[in-house]
């Protein structure tokens, strides 16, 4: 895949790891929703503002794909890029590589979009506009 994504880079610390020296597995959510958050920064808004319009993205499934183990205060750059934002759907795609390019890690993350009363509503027009630069372009042959 090509698709090069929004870049958050985190450097692992000793309490994200286990006695073996490698990274705990469920502690990469833990990255993918810090890359996640700063993606929304960048875009414009965080997920205080948008929780602070009475609009969520709570995760309703996540796939992950642990390729290499990661080490205590390796410099990784997790990659993130929403894939799908239609609807009430918000899906994000993750590569997480080290310092070399190697890459260690890949992921899905699915959402709905939400009030605060956890009911499914429309993705914010707003919000669609700003991913729309973000989204893969998809061919159609036929």
């Amino acid at each position: 895949m090509s698709v090069t994504g929004f870049q958050y880079r985190h450097r692992v610390t000793y309490a994200e790891c286990t006695a073996g020296n490698h990274v705990y597995y469920a502690r990469f959510l833990d990255f993918l929703e810090a890359a996640r958050g700063e993606f929304f920064r960048h875009l414009g808004a965080s997920f205080r503002q948008w929780q602070e319009q009475d609009t969520i993205f709570p995760v309703v499934e996540c796939r992950m794909r642990y390729l290499a183990p990661v080490r205590y205060d390796e410099l990784l750059t997790v990659e993130v890029w929403p894939t799908i934002a239609e609807r009430v759907r918000l899906n994000f795609a993750y590569r997480i590589h080290d310092e070399a390019g190697a890459f260690t890690f890949e992921g899905e993350s699915f959402h709905v979009c939400t009030g605060l009363n956890e009911k499914p509503k429309r993705l914010p027009e707003e919000l669609r506009t700003l991913l729309k630069s973000w989204l893969p372009s998809v061919t159609i042959t036929p």
